[in-house]
């Protein structure tokens, strides 16, 4: 059973940076394409970026392309994403997810707990 731990949230100011990291443990996601989504409070969980089991392929929501990047070591799995610029906006609970696609928009087997990302403005 895999398990996905995310790691790296925290208080920062408007555009400051972050990079979150999201380690398997009890499997790998080498196969896996892996997203991360965020819920801010009082929203709806969204999708944020997804990468590609290979990592060949990103995509990411237009709020934070051009400021967020994500990519995955599946040597050490484990996926990072990196978050600059960021905005009060970008407040949210953020959990990365697999998806047995292999693309990671396709539905997710496993999740993480979620990590906090504050952004002061």
């Amino acid at each position: 059973q895999v398990q996905l731990v995310e790691s790296g949230g925290g208080l920062v100011q408007a555009g400051g940076s972050l990079r979150l990291s999201c380690a398997a443990t009890g499997g790998t996601i080498s196969s896996y394409g892996m997203a991360w989504l965020r819920q801010a409070p009082g929203k709806e969980r969204e999708f944020v970026a997804a990468i590609s089991w290979s990592g060949s392929s990103t995509y990411y929501i237009p709020a934070v392309k051009g400021r967020f990047t994500l990519s995955r070591d599946n040597a050490k799995n484990t996926v990072y994403l990196q978050m600059n610029s960021l905005r009060p906006e970008d407040t949210a609970v953020y959990y990365c997810a697999a998806d047995p696609s292999g693309w990671g928009v396709d539905g997710y087997d496993y999740w993480g707990q979620g990590t906090q990302v504050t952004v002061s403005s």
